[in-house]
């Protein structure tokens, strides 16, 4: 299959587990210019939720993409316990299933301020744009930081 960020959230869409979609895909949606290779959503990453993951991932070749081997995420690790974020590899793109994002905080301190949008068809928790900013800020890389120009231009610039 040929790498497509959109179909693969459409995946987690279905899912039926709570995510707010942060880094590059949501400064994509909130106006950002700045092209991103891969979905971060931050999430909890309980026992069930990874049961659900491995289910809905299973046809599309999910692998560990930080171990050197790229293990298969559908049998590693074999417990579904003690995960705080998950790098992967699938056939359509990459996704990092994250539960605690730097210079913001938990799961429930994102999903608390997170912004709703429509988004193929569905509703969607998107990262605010304010604690878009403080990420990418604390995150310090050129990237982010030209993130954050963006974002700042298109905070100024938009209406009370």
């Amino acid at each position: 299959m040929k790498p497509n960020l959109n179909d693969l959230l459409k995946v987690f869409l279905e899912l039926e587990i709570d995510f707010v979609i942060i880094g590059g895909f949501a400064a994509a949606l909130h106006g950002s210019s700045m092209i991103t290779s891969g979905l971060d959503l931050c999430l909890m990453l309980t026992p069930q939720n990874i049961d659900k993951l491995r289910f809905s991932l299973r046809d599309l070749n999910p692998k560990l993409r930080i171990t050197p081997q790229k293990l298969s995420f559908l049998e590693h690790p074999k417990t579904n316990q003690g995960f705080k974020n998950l790098y992967l590899q699938t056939d359509l793109g990459i996704v990092d299933l994250i539960t605690n994002v730097t210079g913001v905080g938990d799961f429930s301190t994102v999903f608390a301020d997170a912004e709703t949008i429509e988004l193929f068809g569905n509703q969607v928790k998107v990262m605010s744009k304010f604690h878009l900013l403080a990420s990418k800020k604390a995150l310090g890389r050129p990237k982010d930081l030209a993130v954050v120009k963006e974002l700042e231009v298109i905070l100024n610039t938009q209406k009370p």
